[in-house]
């Protein structure tokens, strides 16, 4: 049985979590519209590759790596995670498009 403080810890990775997750997804589209050789044509495909928890599990378990995104973005503001995003999320999927291209 979990204590009443690590109930409240799950909630609160949770909370931050989501937040991180809408940070990510709104990073995700302007980023994708910003730089559209990279991803091809297929920017929905892109979009879920980048924001899709199998890659995030390549930086930890999503829901921490997405909580990370949420705290910074808390804390520093919307440019430090997009920032932080840019600079630890972003060169990985890049290798990944180039070694696995988008479809279509």
């Amino acid at each position: 049985m979990k204590s009443a403080s690590q109930k409240a810890e799950e909630y609160e990775l949770r909370e931050m979590a989501w937040v991180g997750d809408a940070v990510l997804s709104v990073f995700a589209r302007c980023w994708i519209l910003r730089h559209p050789g990279e991803v091809s044509h297929d920017k929905t495909e892109a979009l879920r590759r980048l924001t899709s928890n199998r890659f995030l599990s390549a930086f930890g378990e999503p829901t921490r790596v997405e909580a990370a995104i949420g705290r910074i973005y808390q804390e520093q503001g919307e440019a430090a995670a997009h920032a932080h995003i840019e600079t630890y999320l972003v060169p990985l999927f890049l290798k990944q498009m180039r070694n696995r291209p988008l479809k279509g």
